[in-house]
Formats: structure tokens, C-alpha cells, sequence
């Protein structure tokens, strides 16, 4: 943050808690003192685009996590202004990146979204993952020429997770049956494969989809070299 003498406010930033818990429970202002109404810039004229906040941040910044916590909370402007104590045309500036905020007046925005302070200042990110061609974990079959590289395990909540497959011709690759409900989604990608339960399985070409149960006896054979496809598998 910002540490130059003229915003010498932000430095108590440090000291706020960084929870969620923390801002749900309305602990107090840096100062120490219940979160006051909001003030605007003295003059009660808006800010200049480009401008910051006392806090040192971007009035950008600040007011499209104002929107985007508001929007995740389904509160309307009116309720979040009368929770944080502030004028509901205060918050309205705010969130159109106008306003001139104080500290405070974050802070007590901060405690009606039930929102950690420092989520205005550094919004969560959405997390990438690029696992190229020839990347990732592989492990291949005793009896086939067939190679599952792991693209995507199970996230907490998750259920499925996300194999490359390579394979040539030559062997089938018979897999015994997975655990109860377990289903198989097979997208072919390059070459052509019979794909799917071991007594029924189905020719697939480029762009070919297949889903079948998984916990019964299953087949993937390539019938044409560099043969390529994206499995997915779903489970309870």
C-alpha cells in the first residue's frame, strides 16, 4: 500500500483482521472506533478518474469489488448503505467509482458484506492450470499400448477427474469394473478407437463422444496410429 505521509491513514491497514469471520463479527474500525458514516472528499465533489482512495488504491479497483461483493451477497444498495450506516447515494458513488472513501467507510461496506477489508484491495483470482502436450503425470498399461496422463483430479466438492489418453494399435485395453456408479466420457480427439463396455464396444472417430457405466468390464482400442482422445470419469 501506499505509505507516502499524505495518506498516512492506510498504514493502519495492517492492523485490521483478514477474515471473513472477523468482518462478519463488526469488529471495529483501525482507529479503534465504531465505523463511522462515510465522509465524502471535502468539497463533497467526486474524485477524478484515475484518482485514489485514502487507502491508496485505485477508486477502479475498489469500486468494482464493491459491486461484486454486493452482487454475491444479493443485497440491494439500500440495505448494505443502512448496514454500513452510510448514505445510500454515498454507496452509489462508490460503486460507480466517483466517491472519495474514507477508511472507515470501507471498513463498515467491509462489515455489512461480511467481506475481509483486504478483498477491496486484492479481488480472489481465478485459478489457471496449462498442462501441455507432452506434460504431465502418465502411467501406462502392462498389456496395451495405452498411456493416461492425468489432467484434472477431483476438487473438494468435485467429482470427476480428466485423463488424456494415447494409445496405438495392436492390444486392447480391458479395464475391470470401477466402483459402484462410477460413469466413463470418452471424447475422441485424433485417430479411431473401439470405445466403451467390453461386449458392445463402439467405433469412434474424430469429434466422437461416448458415455458408459464404468463399473462394469470396459475396452478402449486404438485402431489407428496416434490415436488420441480425452477421458473423463464421473464418480459418486
Amino acid at each position: 500500500m501506499n505509505t507516502d505521509p499524505g495518506v498516512r491513514q492506510s498504514e493502519r491497514v495492517t492492523d485490521m483482521p483478514n477474515s471473513e469471520h472477523e468482518a462478519a463479527a463488526g469488529a471495529p474500525s483501525p482507529t479503534g472506533a465504531p465505523s463511522p458514516a462515510g465522509a465524502s472528499s471535502p468539497a463533497g465533489a467526486p474524485s477524478p478518474a484515475g484518482a485514489s482512495s485514502p487507502a491508496g488504491a485505485p477508486l477502479e479497483l475498489i469500486a468494482a469489488s464493491l459491486r461484486r461483493e454486493r452482487r454475491r451477497t444479493g443485497l440491494s444498495l439500500t440495505e448494505v448503505a443502512r448496514r454500513a450506516g452510510i448514505a445510500k447515494s454515498t454507496l452509489s458513488q462508490l460503486e460507480s467509482g466517483t466517491g472519495n472513501p474514507s477508511l472507515e467507510t470501507l471498513w463498515a461496506i467491509c462489515v455489512a458484506l461480511d467481506a475481509p477489508f483486504s478483498r477491496l484491495l486484492d479481488p480472489p483470482r481465478p485459478h489457471v492450470q496449462v498442462i501441455r502436450a507432452d506434460e504431465g503425470p502418465t502411467v501406462s498399461a502392462a498389456q496395451a499400448d495405452y498411456q493416461a496422463t492425468l489432467l484434472a483430479a477431483s476438487r473438494p466438492g468435485a467429482h470427476c477427474d480428466v485423463y488424456r489418453i494415447a494409445a496405438e494399435p495392436g492390444h486392447a485395453r480391458v479395464s475391470d469394473p470401477h466402483m459402484p456408479g462410477v460413469m466413463e466420457h470418452v471424447v475422441l480427439s485424433a485417430g479411431r478407437a473401439l470405445v466403451g463396455v467390453a461386449d458392445e464396444p463402439v467405433e469412434l472417430g474424430p469429434g466422437d463422444y461416448i458415455r458408459y457405466p464404468g463399473d462394469i468390464p470396459h475396452v478402449f482400442e486404438a485402431l489407428d496410429p496416434k490415436t488420441l482422445a480425452v477421458l473423463v470419469s464421473e464418480h459418486t
